[in-house]
């Protein structure tokens, strides 16, 4: 019903056809992803695949949700690169609707459309719409209304509610619209800024700020301005510094105004209005008439995405920066020449090993990247030829791989471990719960690691098995044997790359998928063996 028009003749039989024909080919591709992008990131250009199909893309994204929605515990890398896949498609289409939307002409509506732009991009999984954000606004435009005819029953903003260019001129009518808003916002639905979890990007993305009824100052600032428009309140966005504000004109209109003209708005601080005296206390600093104006679409936009390009710089635990990635992204697409950012893209391309499968590929992308940045700024030559360096050596590297390194358990220099892949773990000391993914005999990190690990003071140090394991807080992490014990109530790793390395969990265990086993064959035999006795001695003390 959202991709056909119903009075529209329709061939069902050739769309179920076509339907049929994209699902196959959707399976198709998810099942090769596993052996072709195991041992790397999947890079830039390994969607070419999906962008050459032929069909409608609707029935290709829907057999990528119906594997997205098989049984929970099974099909776990099916799953994990469904996703991966449906991700690129949606961010690549939205992508493409955010820089067509910034060709056009500032209005105010136009601010929240934006801002709905960067919330879908950076999560493109979810369904949210422009449509859905606005019914919900119009449903708090509904509130106000009722508390507004408490104030004024033939107030005017209650004749055009729905509306979106008509405004009050009388300060005092906008007054009242103000009030009815802070009292609706704040008192009664208990909206407020978010001063426990400040840097959180949650508190940028529109739909959460709706869910969750919190945000920063950007945040709160355009839900306020959106929702007073739509009474009749011309409100403005004051891109002002450290603390993002809305200005109320009292003057009258046409007048030649200043900056003492202005009431200034802090939706973050329940809709506190301030002089200018005010505004620069609420900062602690003086600033200049210019940080008191009106700003347009693409600016509030830039301090959006830099606010999601700040939090994305401090990530810890997500290792694949994702945040950072879908940030540069965004900012990228408004100002396609800053060479600062261009210069971050090519390093983290470069952290994440996000290499193009063919050597060629990764010249003309990762490269590319680097010769552009040496044509806008020739002064960066000295960080453009090291990246170049750098990634010219890996791809000598690449060449010189020499397959899949397999690990036997029967070996005898592997006779000390005593884990398996697949098993749910606990760590002794820190008290999280993981699963192994892969291990080695002895500690195969450098001496600084070991050092600021200080795995020295452990009784075995470095001469002990070590375990790669996904932690449930999403991080990977590299723990000595005597570090860990069974988990004797094993529970699910609701990590995003469990399906990475595993098909399906068991209630017990995970089993690995083809391409994790091939590097460890002897270790799915000794996982049975494993739980068995643990659950047969649990059996046994229980008695």
């Amino acid at each position: 019903m959202k991709h056909y028009s119903p009075t529209d003749y329709v061939n069902w039989l050739e769309e179920y056809k076509v339907r049929q024909k994209a699902g196959l080919e959707a399976r198709k591709i998810v099942a090769s992803f596993s052996k072709r992008f195991f041992s790397e990131h999947v890079p830039c250009n390994g969607f070419s695949d999906i962008e050459n199909l032929e069909g409608p893309e609707i029935f290709f994204e829907d057999e990528l949700v119906c594997i997205l929605n098989m049984e929970g515990r099974k099909a776990l890398t099916w799953k994990y690169y469904a996703k991966k896949i449906l991700y690129y498609l949606r961010q690549q289409k939205i992508l493409n609707n955010l820089k067509a939307f910034l060709q056009h002409s500032d209005d105010f509506e136009s601010y929240l459309e934006g801002a709905v732009y960067i919330d879908q991009y950076c999560n493109p999984l979810s369904e949210i719409s422009l449509k859905d954000i606005h019914a919900q606004i119009d449903s708090i435009v509904e509130l106000v209304c009722k508390t507004l005819r408490g104030i004024n029953s033939r107030h005017p903003s209650l004749a055009f509610k729905a509306g979106g260019s008509s405004m009050i001129m009388e300060i005092e009518l906008q007054s009242q619209v103000l009030d009815a808003m802070n009292y609706v916002l704040y008192d009664q639905l208990k909206f407020k800024g978010n001063r426990m979890d400040y840097y959180n990007a949650l508190n940028l993305y529109m739909h959460q700020v709706l869910i969750r009824r919190t945000g920063i100052p950007i945040s709160m600032s355009l839900l306020y301005m959106t929702v007073a428009r739509k009474l009749g309140v011309p409100l403005e966005p004051v891109n002002f510094p450290s603390h993002f504000l809305l200005r109320w004109c009292q003057g009258a209109e046409g007048a030649n105004l200043d900056i003492f003209d202005y009431i200034y708005i802090d939706a973050f601080g329940k809709g506190r209005q301030l002089t200018v005296k005010e505004c620069e206390y609420l900062i602690g600093q003086h600033v200049t008439a210019a940080l008191y104006g009106v700003v347009n679409v693409k600016k509030v936009l830039q301090r959006m995405v830099g606010n999601l390009l700040s939090l994305g710089k401090r990530e810890g635990i997500d290792q694949s920066y994702q945040l950072l990635r879908d940030s540069l992204d965004l900012y990228l697409a408004m100002y396609p020449d800053q060479v600062q950012l261009l210069l971050l893209q090519a390093r983290l391309y470069f952290h994440l090993g996000i290499w193009p499968e063919k050597s060629f590929c990764l010249v003309l992308k990762v490269l590319d990247i680097l010769q552009h940045i040496q044509t806008l700024d020739p002064g960066q030559h000295g960080a453009v030829g090291y990246l170049v360096q750098h990634t010219l050596e890996h791809i000598e590297r690449k060449k010189e791989d020499v397959g899949v390194e397999v690990k036997l358990r029967s070996h005898e220099k592997h006779r000390d471990v005593c884990y398996s892949i697949g098993l749910i773990m606990k760590h002794k000391r820190y008290g999280y719960n993981c699963v192994i993914y892969g291990w080695d005999p002895t500690c195969m990190m450098g001496h600084e690691w070991i050092r600021n690990m200080n795995v020295h003071s452990l009784p075995h140090g470095h001469h002990q098995p070590f375990y790669n394991v996904l932690v449930e807080d999403g991080s990977c992490r590299y723990a000595a044997q005597e570090n860990l014990e069974y988990n004797v109530e094993p529970q699910e790793i609701s990590h995003p790359d469990v399906g990475r390395y595993f098909s399906e969990f068991t209630g017990t265990h995970y089993i690995p998928n083809a391409e994790l086993e091939l590097r460890y064959p002897e270790d799915l035999e000794s996982v049975y063996e494993t739980v068995q006795n643990i659950y047969s001695a649990k059996k046994e003390n229980a008695e």
